[in-house]
């Protein structure tokens, strides 16, 4: 599993207009090439009346799957910029559909080669991109009476509570850096005066959001 990789923020779908032509990009994460394919189709039979529904994606941990198609457009002109507008972000595991209406003024190579990549570029934007960071989960199980402090001393701290479960004592499991375990409940059993037991879980991933380039 890669440390940490660049996905959309969810899934989504933006529309722009170029020379009276619809320019509409639909953008999902997909774990597999069949969920993409799966989700292209399913976008063909709701979008038959478009001219073109152009597909670009990126699958995998080292993008081992990549695929660019025109549908109908000149060589070149649509799946290409889309699939470069999304390498270029640093994108994983996304397709990006982008269904155009024809306006009835045609646009030519550079045009549609700008058009399709913009439709990304503007979905991207207005949808946000995160960072999925690979952390361990870390439950530190406090009494009723500890939990009050316990939930401010992480809110103004560095680690981020992943969810908060309430039974006969109160759970906060909690996002750690593998190499940060140690420090971490180091930190929470000085904050608690022992007071505190601990359960290493499973590695998952968590989602931070983020401004500007990356």
């Amino acid at each position: 599993m890669l440390k940490n990789y660049y996905t959309i923020a969810k899934d989504g779908s933006f529309e722009i207009e170029i020379k009276k032509s619809r320019f509409i990009c639909h953008l999902k994460r997909v774990a597999t090439e069949a969920e993409a394919q799966d989700y292209i189709q399913s976008l063909k039979k709701e979008h038959w009346k478009a001219n073109h529904n152009c597909v670009a994606y990126l699958i995998g941990d080292q993008n081992e799957i990549q695929r660019a198609y025109d549908d109908g457009e000149p060589s070149g002109t649509a799946g290409v910029p889309m699939l470069e507008v999304l390498k270029k972000q640093e994108l994983k595991y996304v397709v990006a559909v982008v269904t155009r209406y024809f306006g009835g003024t045609k646009l030519g190579a550079g045009g549609l080669i700008r058009a399709y990549g913009k439709a990304v570029s503007t979905a991207l934007k207005e949808i946000g991109v995160v960072e999925r960071k690979l952390q361990t989960e870390i439950s530190a199980t406090v009494h009723y009476s500890a939990s009050g402090k316990l939930e401010n001393d992480l809110i103004e701290s560095t680690y981020a509570i992943k969810e908060i479960l309430y039974t006969d004592e109160v759970t906060f499991v909690c996002f750690v850096d593998e190499p940060d375990i140690a420090a971490f409940q180091a930190e929470l059993t000085d904050w608690l005066n022992g007071q505190v037991a601990f359960k290493k879980g499973p590695q998952s991933y968590r989602e931070l959001t983020f401004s500007g380039n990356h």
